[in-house]
């Protein structure tokens, strides 16, 4: 059987990924599927960086603006609606194009990730909830790396989704979830893909990271954490657990001032690029592209083109 052709274009936040995408997509032919974990939800524009209806050029887009912010999004509820994404962008005669950071959302769907039934077990993951939020996200972290050290080293303690998922995991399964992601990867794409990664100088990424953050204050991100704020959103919320808004959150509440807020974002992003960037290579066929190599963004769209065309990467 014939696999459907999916190209990725990942990489760290601020790596130029928006801009890079629509010119791939308007040379190719390409629908495009946001694989960030944030940008899915509506009324979150500043802080996530979302792309305008401008910015678009007419390229039809997936998975943005879909859920309130009230709604939790999991990575069962990524997975399904991709695969109902290509589905349409293939039916419309069109190539998908994944774009985003999230390495693990991405993960799932080259190797089409089997999540058994663990999301239907709600008792255990509530109880998980509560112990983290009673005992802290280090108590919850010791746990588990009593129980896989593999995902507690590639997870931060204050991702608390991912922390309760694996340990959830190996609570209902009694072996560790890295195992079964490495066994996961190890099976057969049902994809024709290439993944493209671009990774530009770490030193040039942290500066574009600073000053991305400073524009998202200037263009309102206090204004939008206050509206959130008042539509009845709170920490509680998974969607307020994004970088970006919890920092303003604790400013709003009190918590700190807005200089250290501002700082503690900008904090946060460059370690969670730092991850990202870990995280992509460790993956295999990636093709890395240092945007900074190039005169242009159409150049970087040319080199692209040609490992398209002219690479098979063979998946079997």
């Amino acid at each position: 059987m014939t696999k459907n052709k999916l190209i990725i274009l990942a990489g760290p936040t601020a790596s130029g990924k928006t801009s890079v995408s629509i010119d791939l997509a308007k040379r190719i032919g390409g629908e495009i599927i946001s694989a960030d974990s944030m940008q899915v939800y509506k009324y979150m524009d500043v802080g996530t960086a979302k792309i305008s209806v401008e910015e678009m050029q007419g390229v039809k887009h997936h998975l943005i603006d879909v859920l309130d912010p009230n709604e939790d999004f999991n990575i069962v509820k990524f997975q399904n609606m991709v695969k109902s994404s290509i589905e349409e962008i293939v039916k419309n005669g069109h190539i998908p194009i994944l774009v985003g950071g999230t390495g693990f959302y991405i993960q799932s769907i080259i190797y089409d990730i089997d999540f058994n039934n663990e999301d239907d077990n709600r008792s255990i993951r509530k109880t998980l909830e509560e112990e983290y939020d009673t005992f802290g996200a280090d108590f919850m972290y010791e746990k588990l790396k009593k129980i896989d050290m593999v995902s507690a080293n590639s997870i931060h303690k204050n991702n608390k989704k991912r922390i309760i998922r694996a340990i959830e995991y190996f609570m209902i399964n009694n072996t560790p979830i890295s195992l079964h992601n490495e066994a996961q990867r190890k099976k057969s794409s049902p994809y024709d893909y290439r993944f493209f990664v671009l990774n530009p100088p770490r030193d040039i990424l942290y500066e574009r990271i600073n000053q991305r953050v400073d524009i998202m204050v200037g263009k309102g991100l206090v204004d939008e954490v206050k509206s959130l704020k008042e539509r009845g959103l709170s920490k509680a919320n998974i969607s307020m657990q994004g970088i970006g808004y919890k920092e303003i959150l604790e400013y709003l509440e009190g918590d700190t001032t807005l200089e250290t807020a501002i700082e503690n974002i900008k904090q946060n992003t460059r370690h969670m690029a730092k991850r990202q960037v870990t995280w992509f290579k460790r993956e295999k066929d990636v093709i890395y592209v240092d945007p900074f190599l190039f005169e242009s963004n159409e150049k970087i769209v040319d080199y692209m083109i040609e490992k398209i065309n002219l690479e098979r990467i063979d998946n079997e």
